[in-house]
């Protein structure tokens, strides 16, 4: 049923709301019995073989930036690769790029951004309502590229029920001091009889954001996003059929840029242009001034030199589910998405490259009713994508990428034990426009996983999975310079399918005064391909990378302890640590620092929370070849909430202060990390009316 009052209809409310939260602000708390859509068998956390997490609710509302990954920072085992305040990729597990997949509701976002880190993530995070992160391997569902990981963006603006006042909407308002930011999203739903419609939109300006130890901000880290979208759907009873288009315009600051002239003869390559400082290695603070010190802009007055991104995004979204469409058949699901994505890389007022990405993602999924006791789900994804980049750095041929692929994944419970396997054959081609180049390549993918919950809030967890990636256009067929990451990369047609090995071992408990949830995991790639840094001098500050393979092992642990000490206090414990290494001998590049923290959540009265929370994250000096390490650093955050009424309206108030220290920072995971710091000392402020 998905009519305006039935049980599913009411959860899927409530989240829309706003009103639940796995991690509240009054404690700790079990999870609640929501599903995570992104889990083929519409399993709940606890239920589920591998790592999950969600975000949801007031915990989302309050701590979610402009850029996702910042957003997600908060969970064990997920960090941010970020490119300023206008990119942020999420890495998990010390993976990302193409080996981490983000779908905005099961279906591909279809962007630039597992290109390069500078291209950002389509994605508006002022109106997602819900984000599920699958950690570990998602090949079987998502596809090859989903080694890492699976961020999947829960929105609203394809309608799956009808209000039952007939309308509903809500208004979020936010303001930061530390780059003056300014944004604002509002979503509207109205509907009546079997037909529903969704209205929504979202606008943020953000300024050079300052940075800790000097009067100046962060040369060039602006971002301007303005989104909308339109959605209606036809709900029955036994399903819907919704039909949505958004658009994306967006404009930020490319940091750390450097345009040079590059030529190669034979072999080697030689650059010109002009030539940066030294570059603070992250050993001696007393550095950071040389390279920070940034006139201060109000305003986004594109000189000469600068180097920013004019981005737009056209986007269309087909989304359906059928309950019991005939006999054995539990639910039919079906995500289509089309995009036009395109981006311009500007050098002041002039057109430096022009990257355009048209995508088609489809998949269509079966859920049949038990079979001699096992419940499964069999499937197909066709992604079809067009590239081009043109102009000055078009490092990377027009390709067309088609990908096809069938899967199954099934489920049998056993007493305390429940049992999943799974499988995915995936083939893919890539066709090299203007050329005679074509690289074919298919890959299975396999996995066991089980649960045994051997006490009632107790469960032991594991998985074995067997997962091959299928090397991505870029890392194929690369050649040339690369302004943004101040590279010259070049591919390799040769480089074969990566075969990933992976065993993770968890324990978790969701009900009681103390509840955790903690893994170990061990992930050995074979014919890993990495971006190798040469050592090659070519001149202009820039380095000369080539996309190689060999073996490589990941490893790691996270987690999280929780403890409700009394009925309105809860403290929580939380770290993650992981390894990336070559067998033959050095560490893989840009892997993140180890980090534990701490996290007070009290309640107060009359619908008051506070939140403390300290992190400590350490030295990295586990580095590859030419890479520079990072110190370590403490970042102290700190919140104040208030929940209430207004009328028949839910009203969320926050106050959020982050690197409260001031404290000079640098992600490892970043690939400006040496010429940019983290922003300083800053305040946040927002309010959420829900009606």
């Amino acid at each position: 049923m998905f009519s305006s009052k039935t049980p599913l209809t009411l959860a899927l409310a409530a989240v829309a709301a706003g009103v639940s939260s796995v991690h509240a602000a009054d404690g700790p708390q079990a999870l609640p019995a929501l599903t995570v859509s992104a889990s083929a068998l519409n399993q709940t956390p606890e239920q589920m073989t591998q790592p999950a997490a969600v975000l949801q609710g007031e915990s989302w509302f309050t701590q979610r930036e402009t850029g996702l990954a910042d957003s997600l920072e908060s969970l064990p085992g997920v960090r941010a690769a970020g490119f300023g305040p206008g990119s942020s990729r999420p890495v998990i597990r010390g993976l990302d790029g193409a080996r981490v997949r983000v779908l905005s509701d099961g279906a591909d976002v279809l962007d630039a951004s597992s290109i390069s880190p500078d291209h950002a993530i389509s994605a508006d995070t002022a109106l997602i309502e819900r984000v599920e992160v699958l950690k570990g391997p998602a090949t079987l569902l998502y596809g090859g590229g989903a080694i890492g990981g699976v961020v999947n963006l829960i929105d609203r603006r394809v309608p799956t029920y009808v209000p039952e006042r007939g309308v509903e909407g809500e208004i979020d308002l936010r303001a930061n001091a530390v780059a003056d930011e300014r944004a604002g999203s509002a979503g509207l739903t109205v509907g009546a009889g079997a037909f529903a419609m969704r209205l929504e939109g979202g606008k943020s300006e953000a300024d050079p954001y300052r940075i800790p130890g000097h009067p100046s901000r962060q040369e060039g880290a602006y971002n301007d996003t303005d989104t909308g979208s339109v959605g209606v759907s036809w709900i029955g009873e036994q399903g819907y059929l919704g039909l949505a288009y958004s658009r994306q315009d967006r404009e930020y600051g490319l940091l750390a840029h450097e345009h040079a002239d590059c030529h190669t003869h034979g072999p080697d390559w030689h650059c010109s242009g002009h030539d940066e400082d030294d570059h603070d290695d992250g050993h001696d603070d007393d550095h950071d001034d040389d390279h920070d010190d940034h006139d201060d802009h109000d305003e986004h007055d594109h000189d000469d030199h600068a180097a920013w991104i004019d981005m737009e995004q056209r986007r269309w979204d087909l989304r359906g589910e059928y309950l019991n469409p005939f006999a054995g058949v539990e639910r039919l699901r079906l995500r289509v998405a089309d995009t036009d994505y395109r981006h311009v890389e500007m050098e002041g007022n002039e057109v430096g490259t022009r990257f355009t990405n048209r995508g088609t993602d489809g998949r269509l999924e079966l859920t049949h009713e038990p079979i001699a006791g096992w419940r499964g789900v069999i499937g197909t994804q066709l992604t079809r994508r067009d590239f081009a980049a043109e102009g000055e750095e078009s490092y990377v041929p027009a390709t067309l990428t088609h990908n096809r692929a069938l899967f199954l994944l099934e489920s049998y419970e056993a007493g305390d034990w429940l049992y999943e396997v799974g499988l995915r054959q995936e083939w893919q081609s890539i066709e090299v426009k203007q050329g005679s180049e074509e690289a074919d390549h298919r890959g299975t993918s396999l996995s066991f996983g089980a649960t045994w919950q051997f006490q009632p809030d107790l469960a032991l967890y594991g998985t074995l999975s067997r997962s091959q990636r299928l090397p991505t256009a870029e890392e194929l067929y690369a050649t040339g310079p690369h302004a943004a990451t101040r590279t010259v990369e070049l591919g390799d047609p040769d480089l074969d399918r990566e075969t990933a090995i992976n065993a993770e071992l968890g324990l978790r408990r969701t009900q009681g005064p103390v509840t955790f949830d903690v893994s170990v995991y061990r992930n050995e790639v074979d014919d890993f391909i990495y971006a190798a840094d040469t050592g090659a001098d070519p001149g202009a500050g820039y380095r000369v990378v080539e996309y190689r393979q060999a073996d490589a092992v990941l490893q790691g642990i996270e987690g999280s302890v929780s403890w409700q000490a009394t009925s309105s206090t809860g403290l929580t414990l939380f770290g993650d640590s992981v390894r990336g290494r070559l067998k033959d001998g050095g560490d893989l590049p840009c892997i993140p620092a180890d980090r534990l923290g701490a996290r007070i959540d009290q309640r107060l009265t009359a619908g008051f929370s506070a939140q403390l929370e300290a992190t400590q994250v350490m030295r990295q000096d586990n580095t590859a070849e030419y890479e520079t390490e990072t110190g370590d650093y403490t970042l102290l955050g700190a919140g104040l909430n208030w929940r209430g009424q207004l009328g028949e309206s839910d009203v969320l108030l926050y106050l959020r202060g982050n690197n409260l220290l001031n404290e000079k920072a640098r992600q490892h995971s970043s690939f400006i990390k040496d010429e940019v710091l983290l922003p300083g000392r800053n305040l946040t402020v927002g309010a959420r009316l829900v009606f």
